[in-house]
């Protein structure tokens, strides 16, 4: 049962890019934030819907909630965020981690963004790592979980923690580090920052793939299930042999469908880019040929 100050939790499963959005909520206040949130995205013809941010935006109307903030945990690079309209239908704020700046300045020139400012204001608040607000009584504590890309952050409330894309299910394992930006050495460290806390904590993952042999979606553990059976971690690996293993493990690894896309409108804070003449948005296909390729696009 749910405590006065412990968060009402509603998971929304997105199996289209198997992202993992929540509704968190102070049951004494009614006061939520949004974590998360996936736009409704059709990479073959390019439309948008907002089904997946409307039926949150449901359960909330539904229980009496009003939602105050949208958090991020980093710039996906697997969807693209539902934070915009969230926070046209409810004013809510739209936060991330302070260290998208450094994203926006890595992906600015692979883009050719010249729209694309670089000190993060197209979101309303750069969150520090330690850093304390409220939604309602509730009190979130921001973790600098870096590794995944520079600005990833955890959002700790009461006794859960909402860790984006630094972990996965124990018998999944462990996020890639070999996006622009990302350091295995920095992953490992950040991992054993959240195993540090106490070993009933429960974590809630940004994403699910169903680990050979598990039939179901899952996306709810806890530190001590991670200590203890995570098969990237178990057996007090060292960060050199986790270094290793991710590494090597990160070089078969295809790039996620929606890379390209994604990327282009988070770290706008799921902003698309400014319409052209026509009144038409465009997000852009870096084209890079290969030695010895470049006749083929001339």
């Amino acid at each position: 049962m749910t405590s006065p100050s412990s968060p009402a939790i509603r998971a929304f499963f997105d199996e289209p890019t198997n992202t993992v959005s929540y509704l968190v909520s102070d049951p004494a206040s009614g006061r939520a934030a949004v974590i998360d949130p996936v736009l409704d995205y059709d990479h073959g013809d390019g439309s948008v819907d907002v089904r997946s941010v409307e039926t949150i935006l449901d359960a909330a109307r539904a229980d009496g909630l009003m939602i105050d903030w949208v958090l991020e945990t980093h710039a996906h690079a697997d969807h693209l965020s539902g934070a915009p309209y969230i926070k046209a239908k409810t004013g809510a704020r739209v936060g991330i981690g302070e260290h998208i700046k450094d994203v926006q300045k890595i992906f600015r020139p692979l883009f050719n963004a010249d729209d694309l400012r670089t000190d993060g204001s197209d979101f309303d608040h750069l969150f520090k790592d330690g850093e304390r607000f409220m939604i309602g009584g509730l009190t979130v504590e921001v973790m600098h979980t870096p590794g995944h890309t520079p600005a990833d952050i955890a959002y700790r409330i009461a006794d859960a923690v909402f860790v984006g894309d630094t972990l996965f299910m124990p018998d999944y394992g462990t996020a890639r580090a070999d996006f622009p930006g990302g350091d295995a050495h920095q992953l490992y460290r950040s991992i054993q920052k959240l195993l540090a806390l106490p070993p009933q904590t429960r974590l809630f993952m940004c994403h699910d793939y169903k680990a050979p042999g598990r039939d179901t979606y899952a996306w709810e553990t806890t530190v001590q299930a991670e200590r203890e059976g995570n098969v990237h971690l178990r057996g007090g690996v060292s960060e050199e042999d986790f270094v290793a293993m991710r590494t090597k493990r990160d070089a078969t690894l295809k790039a996620p469908t929606l890379l390209l896309p994604s990327i282009q409108v988070n770290i706008r804070a799921g902003r698309f880019p400014k319409a052209q003449h026509n009144g038409v948005r465009y997000l852009l296909l870096p084209v890079r040929p290969r030695p010895g390729a470049e006749a083929g696009i001339s």
